[in-house]
C-alpha cells in the first residue's frame, strides 16, 4: 500500500505518515458499514441526532489544542486563523442540531382524504427523508470548516446520511485526527462503525464515488477537481448528484460618491479581503471596478502602500503555489501592469508575494476577469458608472457581487448595478467585503456555474437539502407513519391541508 504524506508549507520538508492510501478491499467494507450505520442514524430520530451533533462539537474543542497543532504543520495558517476555524466547525454542527429540533427543514405536508372537483382525493402525506450514504471530499484552504469537520459533513449527519470522508492530500493527518474526534462522539453515544469513515488516495476518491452504496457527493475545490469527479460519476449504471463549489472572481464595485467619501477605509477593507489567509479562500474579491477620478485615485494609492508593505503569504501546498504564480504571469501578458508587489524571499517553503495588478476598463478580457487562487487582486479603472454594466456582464458568473455606493452616487446605476450582480451570484454584499460567511439561517454559499453546479447552498441551515429526497405516503396507516406525519403530532411546522401550522 502507498504510503501517505504530509507536506509542511513553511519549509516544503516531506514527511510520511503511518497511514496508507485506502485499497478497493478497504472500501468495500467502509461502504458496508456505512450502509448499515443509516439504520442507526434513523433510529435516533431527529432529536437524537441532534444530540449527536452537539457531542461532536464539543468533542472537536476539546481536543482544540492538537487539532489546531497539526492544521498549522500542514497548512501554514496561522494559530488565530485555525483556533477561529475550529470554533466555525464547532458552531456549524450545533446550528444543525437546531435545525433538527426545529423540524421546519423536513417541510412536512399532510393533505387528508377529502372530495375534490376531480373527484374524491386519497389521504396524502409528504415529508424529506435522507438520501443514504454521502461522499464528502475535503476542502484544501479550510482544514475545519470544509473538510473532515466541515459543513457538509454536519448537515450529511444531520440529514441521516451516513458519510464517508475523502481527505484532501494537503492536510491528512489534521483529517485523521478530526475524524478521530467525531468518532469518538460516535462511539460514546453507542454508535456502530459506519456512521462517519475516511479514507486516503485519489483512487480512493474515485473509486468511492463509483460505489453503489453512495447516494450523493459533496465537493469544495477545482472546476478540474468536479470534471474528474463527475467522471467517475458517470461510469455508474444509475446517476448521483455531485453538488460542487469550485471557482468565484467575486467582483467588488466601487462608485465615485464612495471612493471619494471612505477611500482609505475601502482599501483597508480591499487589502484584507483579498490578502487575508493567503488570499485562498472561495469568496476571496479577485476584480475591484474602482473609479478613475481623484477619489478613486486616492483610494488606489492606499491600497498599492498596503500591498507594498506586506510580507509574504504562505500557500497551502506546491500546486497552488505554482498555478498562482502562472495566473499573474498570464495576467500581466494579457495587458494588466503590476503596480504593487513586495519583494519577498520565497525562501525554502511555499512562500509568494501578493500582487496588486491595475487595467483600464477597455483592457478588461475575459483571460484577466478570471479566478487566481491566492492574494492577488485586479483594479479595473473606469471613467463612467454607466460602462460597467457591460464590463460585469464579462465576469464569470461568482458566489458574491458587492458594491460600494455613497448618497450621492446615481440610484438608477446603484439599481441596475444590483440587478446585474443578482443575475451573476449568490450574495450581494453591499458597502461589505465577501470574505467571511456567516453561518446561520438566511445564509446562501453559491451561485451560478462555474461558481457551483448546484442551485443549493453549502453553508447555513438550508444546505441539509442537498442531502434530503422527497417521499409521500398514501392512504398509509398511521401506525406505518414516520412520527413528524402523524396528526397527533405538532410540534414542528407542518402544511395541513393546504394551511401552514406552526408547531407549538
Amino acid at each position: 500500500m502507498n504510503v501517505v504524506i504530509t507536506v509542511d508549507p513553511r519549509d516544503g520538508q516531506r514527511r510520511a505518515t503511518d497511514l496508507t492510501e485506502t485499497d478497493e478491499s478497504r472500501l468495500e467494507v467502509i461502504a458496508a458499514q456505512a450502509s448499515r450505520a443509516a439504520q442507526w442514524l434513523a433510529a435516533l430520530g431527529r432529536l437524537g441526532r441532534a444530540e449527536l451533533l452537539d457531542a461532536i462539537a464539543a468533542s472537536l474543542e476539546s481536543r482544540r489544542v492538537d487539532l489546531i497543532a497539526a492544521a498549522e504543520a500542514e497548512t501554514g495558517l496561522s494559530h488565530a486563523r485555525l483556533d477561529q476555524e475550529l470554533t466555525r466547525a464547532a458552531v456549524q454542527f450545533r446550528m444543525f442540531g437546531e435545525v433538527l429540533r426545529d423540524g421546519a427543514y423536513l417541510e412536512a405536508a399532510i393533505d387528508h382524504a377529502a372530495d375534490t372537483p376531480l373527484g374524491r382525493g386519497p389521504d396524502l402525506r409528504r415529508m424529506l427523508v435522507p438520501l443514504g450514504p454521502v461522499a464528502v471530499f475535503g476542502a484544501s484552504n479550510f482544514p475545519f470548516a470544509f473538510s473532515v469537520a466541515g459543513g457538509d459533513t454536519a448537515a450529511a449527519l444531520a440529514a441521516g446520511c451516513p458519510t464517508i470522508l475523502k481527505a484532501h492530500p494537503s492536510h491528512p493527518l489534521t483529517s485523521h485526527a478530526s475524524a478521530a474526534a467525531i468518532e469518538s462522539a460516535i462511539r460514546e453515544r453507542g454508535g456502530p462503525e459506519g456512521v462517519i469513515a475516511i479514507v486516503y488516495g485519489e483512487q480512493a476518491g474515485r473509486a468511492l464515488v463509483r460505489h453503489p452504496a453512495i447516494r450523493a457527493a459533496a465537493l469544495t475545490g477545482s472546476v478540474g477537481a468536479a470534471r474528474a469527479i463527475q467522471a467517475a460519476i458517470d461510469e455508474r449504471p444509475d446517476p448521483i448528484p455531485l453538488y460542487a463549489e469550485l471557482s468565484s472572481v467575486n467582483p467588488i464595485v466601487v462608485l465615485p460618491d464612495a471612493a471619494a467619501d471612505r477611500g482609505d477605509q475601502i482599501a483597508e477593507g480591499l487589502f484584507g479581503s483579498f490578502t487575508n489567509s493567503g488570499g485562498q479562500l472561495c469568496t476571496k474579491p479577485g476584480l475591484a471596478f474602482i473609479p478613475a477620478d481623484p477619489g478613486g485615485d486616492h483610494l488606489v494609492d492606499a491600497l498599492r502602500a498596503r500591498v507594498a508593505s506586506a510580507g509574504g503569504a504562505v500557500l497551502l501546498n506546491e500546486r497552488i503555489r505554482d498555478a498562482y504564480e502562472d495566473r499573474a504571469t498570464e495576467f500581466e501578458r494579457a495587458g494588466a501592469r503590476v503596480t504593487a508587489r513586495p519583494e519577498v524571499d520565497p525562501g525554502v517553503g511555499f512562500t509568494v508575494a501578493p500582487t496588486l495588478l491595475e487595467v483600464g476598463l477597455s483592457g478588461l478580457t475575459a483571460e484577466i476577469a478570471d479566478e487566481c487562487f491566492g492574494p492577488l487582486l485586479v483594479v479595473v479603472r473606469y471613467g463612467d458608472a454607466a460602462e460597467l454594466d457591460v464590463a460585469l456582464a464579462t465576469v464569470p458568473p461568482s458566489l458574491t457581487g458587492s458594491l460600494h455606493s455613497g448618497p450621492g452616487d446615481d440610484a438608477d446605476v446603484v439599481r441596475r448595478l444590483v440587478d446585474g450582480l443578482a443575475a451573476r451570484a449568490g450574495r450581494i454584499v453591499f458597502d461589505g467585503y465577501p470574505t467571511g460567511v456567516r453561518v446561520s439561517w438566511a445564509q446562501h454559499h453559491g451561485g451560478p456555474w462555474p461558481s457551483t453546479n448546484a442551485v443549493h447552498t453549502s453553508v447555513g441551515a438550508t444546505s441539509i437539502r442537498r442531502f434530503l429526497r422527497p417521499l409521500a405516503w398514501q392512504d398509509a396507516p398511521a401506525w406505518i407513519l414516520p412520527e413528524e406525519l402523524r396528526d397527533e403530532y405538532v410540534t414542528i411546522p407542518r402544511r395541513v391541508d393546504g394551511m401552514l401550522a406552526t408547531g407549538g
